[in-house]
């Protein structure tokens, strides 16, 4: 009989100091809240299956699918600046990894399976409220077109954990493109385990970068195209007005995806210091610091790599320094060709990054929500007398009247008509985000009174989030006092 799940687990076979082999622990009561169907049939899976009894136990832990290889996998990390040499899944584990449709390899990884090796005390479990957090968050980066690890489906434990009280238990299903880290390299250069970052470094540029893998020096062409990757996905962050919160190395996909979504938000009012998490103090990583954040992170990955750019080590230096040199215009460059889209800018000239630019100035000095000011904007670019739902954002409506001014005279540069320019406009920048407030409203209503219906509602909304749903027009509303004094917490 065919496996319902056609694991080929890649990561499983390499050296044993790589992961440790442990298995979930079974759950009380598992009850399915939600199936990702989609996701299901793009990684060629039967979602019926999946969504019977004998699936659910699956993705509960609480029964292990023929050809699963369960592993909790090793890695450091510098958490908020703060390195920390053994991090490694302490309430996760990678069942193993599958070709979906397209050819691609995908893990599939429960979070909140029970305790690992690398629990550190800790009770391997999830709560509820962080479990549907990542989902709906995952899902919506997802419907933005965001590269990220996916939510494949959430299953209630019956179980209670203890946090600062009891809360509800669940288990999270992930699919991701890898679960390999910067902190995984870091891992093993904190050993000295050269042969163990080679191994780590090969197995990479195979899965995710086998072009790099012919280039001449391909550890460096390896470090270049990890850098690209996370300059692109950075920018794309800020577009959308999105906070990771916890931007530690454990926590950057070498695969180029948002990964590990804690105390993670959407802005409502436009700030670049805008913090959401309660554990980020010093705002090391607020809405502006995300590019400097990455590009020290990945600093911290050229370090792990220097013995494999070139035995002599100010030549290893030169190289990292080389690869890593591209970051800041790939950023720049992604981030204002983006900025152009959402003004409905199809082509870039000189000034184009100063009429941005000041447009975010006077959306932060006036308190302008983001993702309604961009929105409202693209209904301003096919009609003036829409201008007035964007002024009625400011504090100081003027502000945004001189700006349009300009704007308007840019734009008659380009061409087409208006109603191609607001639809273009309408295609990246979102009416729907998961707002903070609806995301709290959703999990309340789930912790307290176990009523899914707000989750179901938020997470179908979000799925579409380009396009104009007038029945759900309050989705789209920002929270009283633009969301300033927000807080989110890990949920760990």
């Amino acid at each position: 009989m065919k496996p319902q799940i056609p694991f080929d687990n890649s990561y499983a076979r390499l050296p044993d100091r790589f992961f440790a082999r442990t298995r979930p622990t079974p759950v009380a009561g598992p009850q399915l809240i939600h199936l990702n169907r989609a996701l299901a049939m793009k990684l060629g899976l039967d979602p019926d299956w999946l969504a019977s009894p004998e699936g659910t136990e699956i993705l509960a832990g609480n029964r292990i699918a023929e050809g699963s290889e369960p592993i909790a996998t090793a890695y450091a990390g510098h958490q908020f600046g703060n390195f920390v040499p053994q991090l490694g899944d302490g309430r996760a584990l990678l069942l193993g990894e599958i070709l979906d449709r397209d050819g691609q390899r995908r893990d599939i990884q429960l979070k909140g399976s029970g305790p690992t090796p690398f629990s550190r005390r800790g009770d391997g479990r999830a709560a509820l409220g962080p479990v549907l957090r990542e989902y709906l968050i995952s899902e919506a980066m997802a419907a933005l077109g965001i590269p990220t690890t996916r939510a494949l489906a959430a299953v209630a434990t019956g179980e209670r954990v203890v946090r600062e009280t009891l809360l509800p238990g669940a288990v999270l299903t992930r699919v991701a493109a890898s679960h390999i880290r910067v902190g995984t390299f870091q891992f093993f250069a904190a050993r000295d385990d050269i042969a163990g970052l080679r191994a780590l470094a090969d197995y990479v540029l195979e899965r995710h970068y086998p072009e790099a893998s012919a280039a001449e020096k391909p550890y460096r062409a390896l470090l270049a195209e990890v850098a690209a990757r996370q300059a692109d996905l950075v920018a794309r962050w800020l577009l959308v007005g999105f906070i990771h919160g916890v931007m530690n190395t454990d926590n950057m996909s070498v695969a180029g995806e948002t990964i590990d979504y804690g105390p993670c938000a959407f802005m409502d009012a436009y700030h670049p210091r805008t913090v959401f998490s309660s554990i980020d103090q010093h705002a090391r990583y607020a809405y502006g610091a995300q590019p400097q954040i990455a590009l020290w992170n990945l600093s911290r990955l050229a370090e792990t790599l220097l013995p494999l750019l070139d035995t002599d080590e100010s030549r290893a230096v030169t190289e990292a320094e080389e690869a890593l040199g591209s970051f800041g215009p790939r950023f720049e460059a992604t981030f204002h060709r983006g900025l152009n889209r959402k003004l409905g800018l199809a082509t870039m000239q000189d000034g184009d990054p100063v009429l941005a630019g000041d447009l975010l100035k006077l959306m932060a000095e006036n308190q302008a929500d983001f993702t309604l000011m961009f929105r409202n904007l693209s209904r301003a670019c096919e009609a003036a007398e829409a201008d007035e739902a964007v002024r009625s954002l400011f504090v100081d409506p003027t502000a945004y009247d001189r700006w349009a001014v300009r704007w308007r005279q840019r734009q008659a540069e380009e061409p087409g008509d208006a109603a191609s320019k607001a639809a273009a406009m309408r295609a990246v920048n979102p009416a729907f985000i998961p707002r903070n407030h609806r995301v709290e409203e959703m999990i309340e209503a789930a912790i307290e009174r176990a009523d899914f219906a707000p989750f179901e509602d938020l997470l179908a909304v979000i799925s579409r989030p380009y396009d104009d749903q007038p029945i759900h027009a309050r989705y789209a509303e920002a929270p009283k006092g633009g969301g300033i004094g927000y807080r989110t917490f890990c949920g760990t």
